[in-house]
C-alpha cells in the first residue's frame, strides 16, 4: 500500500514555491512553449498544458498545420512530439514534412529518387525561402540529415478502430520514457474518431474535448485535437464553437479568406485562424498563407 501523502496548505508550501520561482531566473517573453509562429506564440502565450481544439472545413490544410506546428514546437523547445493519425497515411505525412523542409513539391518526392536526380525546373508554386533550392535527391537527403536531430523527437502513430484514449496515453508515456522527458507535445488528427459515430456531429466534439481534458491534465502538456467542420450549414460566426466545446482550453477555427486567396496562385490558400477561446491569453485573428504543394504554412504579419 502506497504511503499516504500528508495534506499541506498553500501557506505551508509558500516558502518552497517562492524558492522555486527564485531559482527560475530565465526571463521569458511568453510563459509557454515557443510555436515557431511569432504572432501565434504571442497571442496564445506559447503552448501550455491543456486541450487545444483546431476546427476547419475539409481540405483547408488542418493536418499540415498541425504537423508543422508539432515539428516547430519539438525543434524550438527540444521536447518530444507525438502525432496520432486516424486518416492520413504515415508515409504521406513524412513526404509532406520533407516537402516543407526542402522546398520540393510533394508530388515530385513521391516520384522517387530516380526522377529527383534530374533538374525539373523551378517549382511552379513557391514561397520566398524556397527560391534557389536545387530540387535534387541529394538536396532532399541533405535537408533530412540536417533536420534529423529534432526529427528524432517526433513519433508518428497510425490509429485504427481499436485506438482509444487509454491506448493513446500509454503510447505517449512510452515515448516520454524512451526520451527521458516527462512532457511532450501531442496531436490527435481526426479526433472525432474517438467518439461514437452514432452521436450528432457537434456533440461528438464536445464529448471528445471533455475526455481529452482529463488526458491533458494527466500528461501535464499541450494536446492539439484536430477535426473537420462537417455541418451542412456552417455558421458564419466561428465563435459558435466556443459554446460547442466548453471543455477545451483553446479553440482555433480555420477559415478560408476568399479575397486574399484571389491574390495567390492556385492552389494556394489564404487563411484566417480565429482564436475564439483562449483561457490563457487574448482572442483574435491571425493570417496565414498555405502552400499545399509544400504542405507549408507561412504566418502573415
Amino acid at each position: 500500500m502506497a504511503d499516504k501523502i500528508p495534506l499541506r496548505s498553500e501557506g505551508q508550501q509558500l516558502e518552497s514555491i517562492l524558492e522555486g520561482l527564485q531559482r527560475d531566473q530565465q526571463v521569458r517573453e511568453i510563459p509557454g512553449w515557443e510555436t515557431g509562429f511569432p504572432n501565434f506564440s504571442r497571442a496564445l502565450g506559447g503552448l501550455t498544458s491543456g486541450v487545444y481544439l483546431l476546427i476547419g472545413p475539409p481540405s483547408c490544410g488542418k493536418t499540415s498545420f498541425a504537423k508543422q506546428l508539432l515539428d516547430q514546437v519539438a525543434k524550438h523547445n527540444r521536447i518530444p512530439g507525438v502525432f496520432f493519425s486516424f486518416a492520413e497515411n504515415i508515409k504521406e505525412l513524412r513526404i509532406k514534412t520533407l516537402a516543407r523542409l526542402s522546398g520540393m513539391e510533394s508530388r515530385d518526392i513521391r516520384r522517387g529518387s530516380a526522377y529527383l536526380l534530374h533538374w525539373y525546373g523551378v517549382p511552379k508554386t513557391h514561397y520566398a525561402d524556397a527560391e534557389g533550392l536545387p530540387p535534387s535527391w541529394d538536396k532532399l537527403k541533405k535537408t533530412a540529415e540536417e533536420a534529423q536531430s529534432w526529427l528524432d523527437l517526433i513519433y508518428l502513430i497510425q490509429c485504427g478502430r481499436e485506438t482509444d484514449l487509454q491506448r493513446i496515453e500509454e503510447q505517449i508515456r512510452e515515448v516520454e520514457k524512451i526520451k527521458g522527458i516527462d512532457r511532450s507535445m501531442v496531436v490527435i488528427d481526426d479526433c472525432q474518431c474517438l467518439a461514437s459515430s452514432e452521436r450528432e456531429f457537434t456533440r461528438r466534439f464536445a464529448m471528445v474535448a471533455e475526455a481529452l481534458q482529463r488526458t491533458a491534465t494527466a500528461l501535464e502538456g499541450p494536446l492539439l485535437a484536430v477535426g473537420p467542420d462537417l455541418r451542412e450549414a456552417p455558421s458564419p460566426l466561428p465563435q459558435i464553437w466556443s459554446d460547442r466545446a466548453p471543455s477545451a482550453d483553446v479553440i482555433l477555427v480555420m477559415e478560408i479568406d476568399p479575397a486574399r486567396t484571389k491574390q495567390l496562385t492556385e492552389p494556394n490558400l489564404a487563411l484566417t485562424l480565429h482564436i475564439v477561446k483562449n483561457r490563457g491569453g487574448e482572442r483574435g485573428q491571425l493570417a496565414f498563407d498555405f502552400y499545399p504543394a509544400f504542405a507549408k504554412f507561412v504566418e502573415i504579419a
